[in-house]
């Protein structure tokens, strides 16, 4: 078969294809009858109300840190409490900014998960970061608040006293 056989015996199948991909649902349908355009008005996009927070979600929200963080390649993070949401925190990253609900984890981390769902900051006693959960990246890491820093000149002092106790009592024991 040549091909201008071939395409004149498929050009009725691209035709069928390309009058299905076109057309509108419901355009066949003249019997049915019109429905009246209902006038509720639709919330604009990316509107959406914020749940009063739980008990357990105002217990995760006092032990946040708050304020500003330095982070890795000289990037900041500022947190703060929400002045319009009770017990939601406001994470700002450059330009974007974030209604996050604190959540108290098994481990003892804070997690704070992005209303929208977009973004999720996770705080430890050493160090917080900021990922993008949709794309699985990290937005920014190595973040450390000023609370964040103090545990942890108290933890390197705790193990500094401790080796230094230790030594002189495993000294004395040896006695």
């Amino acid at each position: 078969m040549s091909t201008p056989s071939r395409v004149r015996a498929i050009a009725p199948l691209f035709a069928a294809l390309i009058a299905c991909a076109f057309a509108v649902p419901g355009a066949g349908a003249a019997d049915a009858p019109a429905k009246p355009a209902k006038k509720t008005a639709a919330p604009g996009p990316g509107a959406f109300t914020v749940p009063d927070a739980p008990p357990e979600q105002a217990k995760a929200a006092e032990m946040v840190y708050y304020g500003a963080y330095e982070c890795e390649f000289q990037q900041t993070v500022h947190i703060a409490q929400s002045p319009k949401h009770s017990a939601y925190v406001d994470v700002k990253h450059g330009k974007n900014d974030w209604l996050m609900k604190p959540v108290l984890s098994s481990t003892g981390a804070v997690r704070l998960e992005d209303v929208r769902g977009e973004t999720l900051m996770v705080q430890i006693a050493s160090k917080s970061m900021l990922l993008n959960v949709k794309t699985g990246h990290r937005i920014v890491d190595d973040c450390i608040s000023p609370k964040q820093r103090e545990l942890i000149i108290e933890a390197k002092a705790a193990k500094a006293a401790a080796e230094a106790g230790g030594s002189t009592t495993t000294t004395s024991l040896m006695k």
